[in-house]
């Protein structure tokens, strides 16, 4: 059980806090939608189109399977993998779950000029912020171990992680 796993919302800075996070850790960092883009040679967006957000779904679990063989990894997990009881399952197992929790306010402003994440792509983005984030969130909760503050720049979240984890 080596492995950080981070958690959060959409925009909460998984990806950006992980790379740092692995140079800190001496570990190395995959992003769970990019691995799962490389191995289907199709983006995210794409994989919705073509076979919508259940069969996206069963490739991120199969993503999970496969990245929780792996050690001395930061993974950054997409915004919807740990609502999903089997993922948090497979997961834990390998490692730590850190959920990065960033306030309303703060996802909605980095996720303002957003145009690649499918669920946003909506007509009242802001509300469908709020609508995921507030059934998502108590789901984040209970899968995580260690909580963080993301409304900090991404190194204070990485050396708050690094610490927390350590200290778990």
């Amino acid at each position: 059980m080596n492995n950080i796993i981070l958690c959060g919302f959409m925009g909460c800075g998984k990806t950006t806090v992980g790379k740092y996070l692995s140079t800190l850790a001496n570990m190395k960092f995959v992003d769970m939608d990019k691995y799962i883009e490389k191995k289907a040679d199709m983006t995210v967006s794409e994989i919705f189109e073509k076979f919508g957000e259940d069969g996206f779904r069963d490739m991120e679990h199969k993503a999970c399977l496969e990245l929780s063989r792996s050690t001395d990894y930061v993974i950054a997990s997409g915004g919807g993998t740990l609502v999903f009881d089997r993922n948090v399952e497979v997961l834990s197992k390998t490692g730590t779950i850190v959920l990065i929790d960033a306030s309303y306010e703060t996802l909605c402003n980095r996720l303002k000029n957003d145009k690649k994440r499918p669920l946003l792509q909506c007509e009242n983005r802001n509300e469908k912020i709020k609508e995921l984030l507030n059934k998502r969130m108590p789901l984040y909760k209970k899968a995580s171990a260690v909580t963080v503050n993301g409304d900090q720049s991404s190194k204070k979240v990485a050396q708050e992680i690094l610490s927390k984890v350590n200290s778990h």
